[in-house]
């Protein structure tokens, strides 16, 4: 049971009970990204049986959720060369030859993203121990920048719909905490399973339920997610990675009378966990409300920026 009032006492106790510290050597950079071994990819390739493909990735530009959060905004686009540059012929091309070019400025965790290793620190701790001060400088992350992972992030995929099985029409409330005897109901509604190497997309409903009332405080306000009690069963589980349909990830407001992210402070440091947030899953989950499979072949490589704590993403989920 959570103690409202002590989340310092939960949060030691879990990172404890659920740290991967050590477990795959002192130099280890990507964390449970290791359970994703090529045979395991190779069992998500088999997935592959109609062909069909769904985009996971919310789009970018300026209609996005965010508000300046910590500075967080959304994308901004700008056309370096247009097609009317070209017609005036300021371009400078011969031959009649014309182009337009362009640029986009944005946070990397302003949409569909991958959270990395070195986003996230417990009491001045990165991922496997490391000094925060010695991870991540004005230079980048130096060590578990979103690169080291941009080749790997390809395997089975799961879709645990737990808004369709739990919730009304398909959605859970915001501020409903997702236990693990709700993600273990899902997997058995489903008639699935989640093991090791596998990437969880736990869908709550609520990005559906933002397109239709619009954005309000989907980007930091109240929302359905995982409960940090949780934490034990995504550490147990081996799975290597785990993304969600909203901005936070876990539950919001979270469970302490004053706390924020601490599921995150668990699983990114100690756990090793890559998490991924606001993933559009509501085409891929109608289609597997459909046919009644929900796994199959997901590629959600990140861009691989050096040194980055995260980065934009445009998942693919093929059946």
């Amino acid at each position: 049971m959570i103690d409202p009032k002590d989340p310092e006492g939960a949060i030691a106790e879990a990172a404890k009970r659920c740290s991967n510290w050590g477990r795959w050597g002192a130099d280890d950079v990507q964390g449970t990204m290791n359970f994703l071994t090529p045979a395991k990819r190779a069992q998500g390739a088999k997935l592959v049986r109609r062909g069909v493909s769904f985009s996971l990735s919310q789009s970018f530009d300026a209609d996005g959720p965010q508000k300046g959060w910590r500075r967080r905004t959304n994308p901004v686009h700008t056309m370096l060369d247009t097609g009317t540059d070209a017609v005036t012929g300021v371009q400078g091309f011969p031959h009649g030859l014309g182009g337009a070019d362009d640029v986009i400025a944005m946070p990397l965790q302003c949409s569909t993203q991958w959270d990395g290793l070195g986003h996230i620190f417990d009491h001045g701790l990165a991922w496997n121990g490391r000094p925060a001060e010695k991870v991540v400088t004005s230079l980048g992350d130096l060590k578990t920048g979103i690169e080291t992972v941009a080749d790997v992030i390809a395997g089975r995929g799961v879709l645990l719909d737990v808004g369709r099985v739990l919730g009304t029409d398909g959605e859970l409330p915001d501020g409903f905490a997702i236990t693990e005897e709700h993600l273990t109901a899902t997997i058995a509604a489903q008639k699935t399973e989640v093991g090791r190497g596998d990437i969880v997309l736990v869908r709550t409903g609520q990005l559906t339920r933002a397109r239709r009332n619009g954005w309000g405080d989907y980007a930091g306000g109240p929302a359905p997610g995982l409960s940090f009690m949780t934490a034990g069963w995504l550490h147990r589980t081996e799975i290597a990675a785990i993304a969600t349909d909203t901005w936070g990830f876990e539950v919001r407001p979270n469970e302490f009378d004053h706390a924020f992210q601490p599921l995150h402070q668990v699983a990114i440091p100690h756990i090793g966990l890559f998490l991924g947030e606001m993933w559009d899953l509501d085409a891929l989950a109608a289609d597997c409300a459909e046919d009644g499979i929900h796994e199959f072949w997901l590629t959600a490589a990140p861009l691989p920026i050096t040194g980055a704590v995260g980065s934009p993403v445009n998942p693919i989920a093929v059946k």
